[in-house]
């Protein structure tokens, strides 16, 4: 058996201890820990590395605190827009979803798309039309609605200003002021050493009708190949797309020969900074190697290994 890993994220930015609220930093590593609990029974009871991350992404989506799922911020009609993939590193098998609307678990309606069509991604109404399909679970608008996330699109919905989620501060929430990226993911290596990633996200607040950032981009926002690495990536998504970051980073290892960390600290600390790209990602390897690294002022992060590592995080 080998070692087996999981991470997850749920997002990177301008996060500070210093206007954090002690109650709400309690809430954010409980659910993380929540989140890391919930992929890596997967894996301990000897699961597939895509079924841990799906089990670990499903948690972040179902926490209001995260910009995915039911926390998913509002775009420019007053809607909620999500995104989502999942890529399996044995067969490089890959699914996702778009612009679609009132999906409880976009994940879960990525994963279909790998395993129940020929397609790689399914987009807006065609993506919403094969969940209805399939009998995927969907919720009312009301189930999306979070009063802070409200009242971050109100400040801006008159102008042509998108806003990379908590960047907008609002009166009465601490805590909830600074620039953050908020997108929730998840990489595995299970006991066979099988890799698997997933993201998924809101996306911007205020963002135009059919915005797609780097999150369901195969190769952008999410990536995995057993003889390389699993990466779920973070940030401002039009700059992860044109670096293409998940897949520069198994490129370095590929081609180069890195290590999974120094492969990770090129793209984010090199290759990203170069081109004004904020946020970070996070990775593991086939021999259950895991990294979480970024270059904004904080990321809500996770990390549980069978080697008894066990810890989540906020801060630098």
């Amino acid at each position: 058996m080998s070692k087996y890993s999981l991470v997850i994220h749920g997002g990177a930015g301008t996060i500070l201890k210093e206007s954090m609220t002690p109650e709400l930093e309690v809430a954010y590593r409980k659910g993380l820990q929540e989140a890391l609990d919930k992929g890596y029974a997967v894996l301990a009871n000897g699961g597939a590395a895509v079924e841990a991350v799906l089990a670990a992404t499903i948690s972040l989506e179902d926490n209001i605190l995260f910009n995915a799922g039911c926390g998913s911020v509002f775009g420019k009609d007053g809607k909620q827009e999500m995104d989502a993939s999942v890529m399996e590193g044995r067969e490089l098998m890959a699914g996702a979803v778009s612009a679609v609307r009132n999906i409880r678990n976009p994940v879960l309606l990525a994963y279909a798309v790998m395993t129940q069509t020929s397609h790689v991604m399914l987009n807006g109404q065609g993506a919403n039309d094969f969940a209805a399909s399939i009998g995927m679970k969907t919720e009312p608008d009301e189930y999306f609605y979070s009063p802070f996330r409200y009242e971050q699109w109100k400040q801006v919905q008159h102008s042509d200003m998108v806003a990379l989620d908590h960047n907008i501060a609002v009166k009465d929430q601490p805590g909830q002021a600074g620039k953050k990226f908020g997108t929730v993911g998840a990489a595995a290596c299970d006991m066979q050493g099988n890799i698997a990633a997933a993201t998924s996200t809101g996306g911007m607040t205020n963002k135009q009708w059919g915005r797609v950032g780097d999150s369901p981009i195969i190769g952008a926002g999410t990536y995995a190949n057993n003889k390389t690495c699993a990466i779920s990536c973070t940030g401002h998504g039009e700059l992860f797309i044109k670096a293409v970051a998940a897949y520069d980073v198994s490129c370095l290892m590929e081609y180069k020969g890195f290590s999974l960390e120094k492969a990770i600290n090129m793209v984010v600390h090199d290759k990203l900074m170069k081109i004004g790209g904020e946020g970070g990602m996070i990775g593991v390897d086939a021999n259950g190697n895991a990294a979480m690294v970024f270059n904004s002022e904080g990321m809500y992060r996770g990390i549980r290994s069978n080697e008894g590592m066990n810890e989540v995080a906020i801060y630098k």
